[in-house]
């Protein structure tokens, strides 16, 4: 088998009834009317996987290179973990109008109904427009009974918590958060690899066939956390050549960095794959083990790096650049 090294995928972007036009110019693709919606990234979820665009595995899916090099890819305890299932998804999400309410199943229940991961997600905004939105948790306490009547009436979006965001801000959506990205911005979004999603309320808009889209609205119902919690934003200060702690559950790990210089990450500690996005100015992911194999990143690029390359340097090909470093780790498995 070909040595893996750090892999870039050909741009793989989805058409949706909300999207907006930011995703083809920042792939280098000509601008025009389509409503593209979602950029995925790092995907290997069947029908929408990433295919390999540089180096000699060119043409293969991410799900192939799971399966064949396991460990190496993946680390060895993620690879004990999942199996053969690469666990996370990389999307960037251009919403000009807003998406549904919607919500995604736990592990468990995601597994007992359909076979699949449950969706823990994270959002970092990387653009946004002013005085947009997004939903994200309840701001009063609902008991179920109340939520099907909200949803009956219309009324459901009156007990969610409204955020006015910026560049920068922080979400982290655990399973079970009832939310919605509205139009005017553009995230980046680390979940769990899943396609499952509830959606509660669409604003009785027809999809992209001229059609109402399918509502969720007893299934939601037991996926809801009804919980109310004090915070819902993410705090954190940036630093310059220091990473800084954005997320960390059991599904992900994710750190920002802001480099003026080249910058040494060595993580084989965490016996995970790496996925990099770089989110301002451009830089040059550089494996020490083959600096050859080294790859450039501007606004919008990802990368993700072998578990068996996880000693690098993040280096700024300007004065500055600004990345998001995501890993798996193993301090969460038993």
């Amino acid at each position: 088998m070909e040595r893996l090294y750090p892999l870039q995928f050909r741009v793989n972007l989805q058409e949706k009834v909300w999207g907006g036009q930011r995703l083809k110019p920042l792939k280098g693709l000509q601008a025009d009317d389509t409503p593209m919606g979602e950029s995925w990234e790092v995907s290997a979820v069947e029908g929408k996987e990433s295919i390999v665009s540089n180096g000699a595995l060119q043409g293969q899916t991410l799900s192939q290179l799971t399966r064949n090099y396991g460990p190496l890819l993946l680390g060895k305890k993620v690879s004990l973990m999942y199996g053969d299932q690469f666990p996370l998804l990389l999307k960037l999400i251009d919403a000009r109008d807003d998406l549904s309410i919607q919500v995604h199943p736990n592990d468990h229940l995601a597994q007992t109904r359909h076979g699949s991961l449950g969706k823990t997600e994270m959002w970092f905004v990387m653009e946004a427009d002013q005085g947009a939105h997004l939903y994200s948790g309840f701001k009063s306490q609902i008991s179920k009974y109340e939520y099907s009547k909200r949803v009956e009436d219309g009324s459901i979006m009156d007990v969610l918590m409204r955020h006015e965001v910026k560049p920068g801000d922080v979400f982290f959506i655990p399973a079970g958060r009832v939310h919605a990205i509205c139009g005017g911005i553009m995230v980046a979004e680390i979940q769990q690899s899943s396609d499952v999603t509830y959606r509660i309320y669409d604003y009785n808009r027809p999809g992209l066939d001229g059609k109402l889209r399918e509502l969720h609205t007893e299934l939601a119902e037991d996926a809801i956390d009804y919980k109310v919690y004090s915070s819902y934003l993410t705090n954190y200060i940036e630093r310059v050549n220091k990473p800084v702690l954005l997320t960390e559950c059991p599904y992900f790990t994710v750190k920002i960095h802001n480099v003026t210089r080249a910058f040494h990450r060595k993580l084989f500690k965490y016996d995970s794959f790496i996925i990099y996005l770089c989110l301002e100015g451009e830089c040059t992911i550089r494996p020490v083990s083959d600096p050859d194999t080294a790859v450039s990143l501007r606004r919008g690029g990802v990368c993700l790096i072998p578990a068996c390359d996880a000693d690098l340097y993040l280096v700024p090909n300007d004065a500055t650049a600004k990345i998001l470093e995501v890993f798996i780790d193993n301090k969460h498995f038993n």
